[in-house]
């Protein structure tokens, strides 16, 4: 190596010693030495010559690096290349923010309109916070309808700097205290103020004014116009030094005015005169990232690619941060930079105040991703005054602020900034990308049209038999104007929820509301120990009165026996007396040992004659094909013991369905059923039917309508969730709504293809009409447990469900499923277990017993096996409950060769007659459509 570096450094003196020095060259250089390893690789190279290596341009990154040299720079760079541990070089470019075709025209009137005005805790000039262009894109709209501000978020600008003492800027430029230093890159110093490129006796000299019949506009360069006086304006305007004074000022006022309460940090990588090295800007870019920006606007453009500039804004890009540029300002379809770095870059032409192209803007889809207005826009400009601007750096802007209002919605990167962004007004121009930017529409896009509810009070507490009543209230979210249909759930037993009315429909911008109604039923009240099991009648008062007598007797009779007053024949009466006692009380009691009257069933009175149907309702009475409908069943009074079954029908299964009745609880008036509905491609009316007793009936009319939205996927799962490899699993995707006409393909993938596969072509297809559809997940052997995630891809939306695969049992076929039907019982009631294999039991023998245990056999019992008989893949065992005084679970187990499996039981309390008493978290939703939202207010029952 080191003869290889010293004839490098031979050639180049014989190449360039015999030469004077010439001036001072840079180079960009990336290398994987460090700053260290690259000046020793340097110093033979370059002898008695000039080469410095000024510092790292990535920050701490450490690659990347700014050479400066006497020799000649393309020499040097040929001759670094090849060299070990250099990656590439290129030359440090001088660029200009000043030329192209954009000069000052007309200045608008609200350049002039300096009455003061409140814009978000700022004092602002009237003319800057309302002009015509921030109404075009839509900012004071989108900031009121949305909520959006760009609070929290940073927004840094590559320019000139900024006047930090600027009223409208100084609360929220970073680096004045606020939470770390913006950065001057021309002089190597913190701060960022464009104030230091004034000569002193220049800076003295200038002063602003109020607008009046004397103080005009006036051009202070070749595209702006400020309010400063004449001979302040002419000291800027004819000074080649101040070519581009105040850009950056100007640049940072509209991103203001988009993102108002965004945070400002201003890098200055430009003097004053508009020219700015690419190695600052680089410097600029890792800066940015290092600090937390969020946003970074690049107001320039040059024609000259820079890979080191393309690896910048990518890594930017990798770090989520949003990338803004102007499109340049020479009317031609030409290709800059950055604009034209179009994976990490958003380009911004300029239009007019009449949505066409300015004859100043560069076109064509190589640069430009959006346009928005660049002509005569008002902002702030050094000296705590205003200016008018054109040119394609007051564009990029408005794009680079609604970047930061995007952030307040959600967490946002650049492809989903430019996604939304290109959510924009379309123009009959095609060469100006996406349209003319509209800031609603962009945020619209990422927050879609919505609705929130909520219930006053939360929490109610009552008496049963009482009523609880709530107030729900329905908002509007981003002008949402669709019917939302309610429904209750979760109410107790033995009592009725109803909610007026029962469908709202919002108008886009006020809340609307419902009132909830729950009547609970009073609990019979009956002293400890005593059960009534009917109406207490006169002659059963009558009947008790004789047996407390009787018995009285007998107890007077013995207690004189024991006290030898009664002779022995009387004691032989006694005993007759106390058998007639007995023979009144069974008769009594109604002459049978079922306590049932003579002529009546054991299971208790028939239902009254006068009980009826009195309606049936459908909540929503309109649903989209696919969406379930809720029925209520209303009797005339309280149910009987036993309860009141209703038979229910419908008129057209094909498209809703109903169970074939209901049970209105004993004591309660009423009863929730489903009705399930299927897809249709025109509106459908059904006919809901239910009848009780004799000729006691009662309908309605449910409309079924095509759904109108498209469904999204809402959930996939693998059942089982573990097999022993080589055997499969069953994935499942389900859909918010039936597939529309054609169905709809949900891509599939398994994030570990050795152990488990989907299948090929990796997707399955959910039929027009159905809401779910199932795919086979085949696993491999695997020698130790490992697992897989299996993933579903739909219109945007990824669901996931990890599967686990386990080694293969020595032999014979495994544990695959243990299931309880009915998962919840009532304490002394039973469940029913089933235990299942992927294969039959082996033949020959007593076949496969699988042990069984339960975690609370206090509660739930099962036996100690069940056995799967040969040549039989299943079998089911019964799980024993007692009763509980408070719900409680038992999780049961079932294990067979080394395959243990579980599932839960949960038993509750056998509830009192009437609403017993307790805390019931209920559910009030509201459906519109494909979207869904609840509420949960309390319940509490004494």
């Amino acid at each position: 190596m080191k003869h290889r570096r010293w004839l490098l450094a031979g050639l180049l003196l014989a190449l360039l010693w015999a030469a004077p020095a010439s001036a001072q060259n840079r180079i960009i250089v990336r290398t994987t030495l460090g700053q260290a390893g690259l000046e020793s690789l340097l110093q033979p190279l370059c002898l008695l010559q000039v080469c410095n290596v000024v510092g790292p341009l990535d920050g701490n990154l450490g690659q990347l690096f700014l050479i400066t040299t006497s020799l000649d720079a393309t020499t040097l760079l040929n001759l670094l290349r090849p060299l070990g541990g250099i990656v590439d070089g290129e030359l440090d470019q001088l660029l200009s923010l000043i030329g192209g075709l954009n000069v000052v025209g007309t200045p608008p009137s609200a350049l002039t309109d300096s009455a003061p005005a409140d814009y978000h805790g700022t004092t602002v000039w009237h003319g800057y916070a309302n002009q015509p262009a921030a109404v075009r894109v839509g900012v004071p709209t989108a900031q009121s309808q949305f909520s959006v501000f760009g609070t929290g978020f940073i927004v840094a600008d590559i320019d000139t700097g900024v006047d930090p003492n600027h009223p409208a800027l100084a609360g929220v430029l970073l680096g004045n205290g606020v939470r770390l230093p913006s950065y001057d890159f021309t002089n190597n110093q913190a701060g960022a103020s464009e104030l230091n490129d004034l000569s002193p006796a220049d800076s003295s000299s200038i002063h602003s004014c109020s607008p009046s019949p004397t103080c005009q506009p006036a051009k202070v360069n070749q595209s702006s116009a400020a309010i400063l006086d004449q001979s302040s304006a002419a000291i800027l305007d004819t000074n080649p030094k101040y070519a581009a004074f105040g850009h950056g000022t100007m640049v940072m006022g509209v991103i203001h005015l988009v993102a108002p309460q965004a945070s400002l940090l201003p890098l200055k990588a430009f003097h004053s005169d508009g020219t700015g090295y690419l190695s600052d800007i680089l410097r600029a870019i890792y800066y940015a990232v290092t600090n937390q920006a969020n946003v970074i606007n690049m107001s320039f453009d040059f024609k000259s690619y820079s890979p080191e500039l393309a690896t910048a804004l990518n890594y930017a890009s990798q770090k989520t941060l949003i990338c803004g540029a102007s499109a340049g300002n020479e009317g031609q379809n030409i290709v800059v930079y950055p604009a034209g770095l179009r994976s990490s870059v958003m380009g911004v032409a300029s239009t007019t105040d009449s949505d066409t192209r300015s004859s100043f803007s560069n076109y064509g889809s190589a640069v430009v991703w959006v346009a928005a207005p660049g002509e005569g826009i008002v902002t702030t400009y050094p000296f705590n005054t205003y200016a008018a601007g054109w040119g394609t750096s007051f564009s990029a802007p408005f794009v680079s602020g609604t970047s930061a209002l995007l952030h307040n919605k959600q967490s946002t990167n650049e492809a989903q900034a430019a996604t939304a962004i290109a959510h924009a007004q379309p123009l009959p121009d095609s060469t100006l990308g996406h349209g003319r930017l509209d800031i609603v529409q962009a945020l619209q896009s990422i927050s879609p049209a919505d609705f929130s509810i909520s219930t006053n009070p939360t929490t109610a507490t009552i008496t049963a038999g009482q009523v609880a009543t709530y107030t729900v209230t329905l908002t509007p979210i981003n002008a949402f104007s669709q019917t939302i249909a309610l429904t209750c759930g979760g109410e107790p037993p033995a009592s009725n929820c109803t909610i007026a009315p029962p469908a709202v429909t919002l108008n886009g911008a006020n809340p609307a509301t419902a009132t909830v109604t729950l009547q609970t039923t009073a609990r019979a009240a009956a002293p400890a120990g005593f059960v009534a099991t009917g109406p207490f009648s006169g002659a059963s008062a009558a009947r008790l009165g004789w047996i407390v007598a009787w018995i009285a007797g007998l107890l007077v009779w013995a207690m004189l026996c024991h006290l030898g007053l009664v002779s022995r024949p009387g004691r032989g009466l006694a005993a007759a007396l106390g058998l007639v006692t007995f023979s009144l009380a069974l008769y009594s009691c109604g002459g049978n040992s079922s306590g049932s009257s003579p002529g009546t069933p054991p299971g208790g009175p028939p239902p009254p004659a006068s009980l009826t149907l009195s309606s049936v309702t459908l909540t929503p009475a309109t649903v989209n094909g696919g969406v379930p409908s809720t029925g209520l069943v209303t009797l005339s009074g309280a149910a009987p013991s036993g309860g009141a079954v209703v038979t229910l029908s419908s008129s057209n299964t094909s498209v809703a369905t109903v169970p074939a009745s209901v049970t209105v609880p004993a004591g309660a008036s009423s009863a929730r059923f489903p009705v399930a509905t299927t897809a249709v491609s025109s509106q459908t009316a059904v006919t809901i039917s239910a009848s009780y007793g004799s000729g006691s009936q009662q309908s309605a009319v449910l409309t079924v309508t095509p759904a109108t939205s498209a469904p999204t996927l809402t959930s996939l799962t693998v059942n089982p969730t573990s097999v022993n490899g080589g055997n499969r699993s069953t994935g499942t995707v389900t859909l918010s709504s039936p597939a529309p006409a054609g169905g709809v393909v949900v891509s599939l993938s398994s994030s570990n293809t050795s152990v488990a596969t989907v299948p090929v072509p990796p997707s399955v297809n959910i039929p027009g009409g159905a809401a779910s559809a199932s795919f086979p997940v085949t696993t491999m052997t695997v020698s130790a447990t490992t697992t897989s995630t299996i993933t579903g891809s739909y219109a945007g939306v990824q669901q996931s469900a990890v599967l686990t695969i386990t080694p293969q049992p020595t032999s014979g076929p495994s544990l695959t499923s243990l299931t309880l039907n009915p998962a919840s019982v009532t304490g002394s009631s039973s469940s029913i277990g089933t235990v299942a294999l992927n294969g039959t039991a082996p033949a020959g023998g007593a076949g496969v017993v699988v042990s069984l245990s339960s975690s609370n056999s206090a509660g739930a019992a099962v036996p100690p096996s069940v056995t799967i008989l040969a040549g039989a893949t299943s079998a089911t065992f019964t799980v024993t409950t007692v009763a509980v005084p408070t719900a409680t679970t038992s999780t049961i187990s079932a294990s067979y060769n080394g395959v243990t499996l579980t599932d839960v039981l949960t038993i509750t309390p056998v509830p009192p007659p009437g609403t017993p008493a307790g805390t019931y978290p209920l559910t009030i939703t509201g459906t519109a459509g494909a979207l869904s939202h609840g509420t949960s207010p309390t319940l509490v029952v004494k």
